[in-house]
């Protein structure tokens, strides 16, 4: 399966930001802690060329901590200030704006230092589908302005909104890239929700994301839907499918006869998986 989303509002969302970047401070910069880099639209550097960036790793609260920590520290010693969030519990919220004055402060320090009065930060949010900015200009704002929903294409447009007295925001839509080099990418995505499910073959995505975690976290797994002892290879395409098999019989997913709705059990594995039934986990490390 080839995963490709890139709606026309997308296309529309780019030529909107280079249109007002003149008018922006720095840009706020949302990745998924679960996977960063598959995350982080290769675009973006294009797009914002010399903008001073903070990057959030976002919904830190559903990827593995240990994990998180490396990619504090892999975007440092790229030379980014990086701050892990989650937007809804709020936690690193509060550095957003500290973090944002720090990265402008020479800029600052030289409107003081002509008698002027540093006017509030404008700052861009800019990330992929589904990875949370209307939930974090909500928790900035403290009030519901953006609209906000666990789907991607939510927001369609760009909006100004202010934070108290000392940043505007301007919020944009998500934006993918034209094209997936890597087809693991898009798979990635499609396991987290970045990418509607009417474009995806649910079955495929599943098969990818089982594979991973039976790889990399086979006691959640196995745990989670009874699954017994480890398997000895996990590269067989078959085994994968087998697991698959059991996960429907263990949740019902049944049809006439006895056999599995794959399916049906994919779906219910993916929503589970996103809800953090499986606990926290990340889909890539630093290399």
């Amino acid at each position: 399966m080839t995963i490709q989303w890139f709606p026309g509002h997308m296309t529309r969302a780019r030529r909107q930001i280079e249109a007002k970047l003149s008018l922006i401070d720095l840009a706020i910069e949302l990745l998924d802690a679960r996977l960063p880099l598959s995350s982080r639209n290769p675009m973006i550097g294009d797009i914002l060329k010399d903008k001073p960036r903070l990057i959030l790793l976002n919904k830190s609260d559903l990827a593995d901590p240990e994990m998180t920590k490396k990619w504090i520290d892999y975007f440092r010693e790229e030379g980014h200030v990086a701050v892990e969030t989650d937007t809804p519990g709020g936690r690193g919220v509060k550095d957003i704006s500290v973090q944002a004055k720090m990265l402008l402060q020479e800029k600052i320090d030289r409107q003081i230092s002509k008698g002027m009065n540093p006017r509030a930060i404008r700052a861009l949010i800019v990330g992929i589908p589904n990875v949370g900015k209307s939930t974090l200009i909500n928790r900035l704002a403290g009030k519901s302005i953006a609209e906000t929903g666990d789907r991607p294409g939510v927001t369609k447009g760009q909006q100004w909104i202010k934070v108290g007295k000392e940043m505007e925001l301007l919020d944009t839509p998500g934006i993918l890239w034209p094209k997936f080099e890597d087809q693991n990418v898009g798979m990635k995505l499609a396991v987290t929700g970045a990418i509607k499910e009417d474009v995806l073959n649910v079955e495929e995505v599943t098969f990818f994301a089982i594979k991973y975690f039976a790889e990399h976290y086979w006691e959640r797994l196995s745990e989670r839907y009874g699954l017994g002892e480890r398997p000895s290879v996990f590269d067989d395409a078959d085994e994968i499918v087998r697991i698959m098999e059991e996960i429907g019989r263990k949740r019902g997913c049944l049809m006439s006869g006895g056999r599995v709705d794959l399916e049906k059990a994919s779906i219910l594995f993916l929503r589970e998986l996103r809800a953090g039934k499986m606990g926290r986990f990340s889909l890539e490390e630093p290399f």
